[in-house]
């Protein structure tokens, strides 16, 4: 399997996660988790938690680590719909997350690579990153969701 036939799929994926958080009132970032075999999914729960933790990639990091038994989720790779923030760069250094993949730029709280380049301050861990797959798609869906609240 090519990796960007996977990488579309699997980004779609988080896509219609991200479509469900805008249905549930949520900031719409969906997020999908692999490992191997297991593919995981899930979206912004922040409001439905009542928990500013629950972003869509600590979502997925949770139920990948109950799943495994293991907070280290060595051979995972990530997709997220919106660039993380710098709780979720942080999160995804603790789990050492092999493999980043990432929609839309987020230049407000993005700590990748728009506001912080949080990969880049020397910590112990730095996952490959992919930027920009589906970045119109998950942009629009951010650009839609806040116009229907103002």
């Amino acid at each position: 399997m090519r990796d960007d036939v996977d990488d579309r799929s699997l980004m779609f994926m988080a896509l219609k996660e991200a479509q469900e958080a805008a249905v549930k009132g949520e900031v719409p970032v969906g997020a999908v988790i692999v490992m191997g075999d297991l593919i995981l999914s899930g979206h912004n729960r922040v409001i439905m938690d009542a928990d500013p933790t629950a972003h869509a990639e600590v979502v997925v990091l949770r139920q990948a680590s109950r799943v495994t038994g293991n907070y280290r989720l060595l051979d995972a790779c990530l997709y997220v719909t919106l660039e993380p923030c710098i709780m979720c760069v942080g999160a995804i250094i603790h789990a050492r997350i092999r493999r980043l993949v990432y929609g839309a730029a987020d230049p407000r709280y993005g700590a990748v690579e728009s506001l912080l380049k949080g990969f880049e301050l020397g910590l112990n861990h730095r996952p490959e990153v992919v930027s920009g797959l589906f970045e119109d798609d998950a942009a629009r869906l951010l650009k839609t969701f806040f116009q229907e609240r103002r």
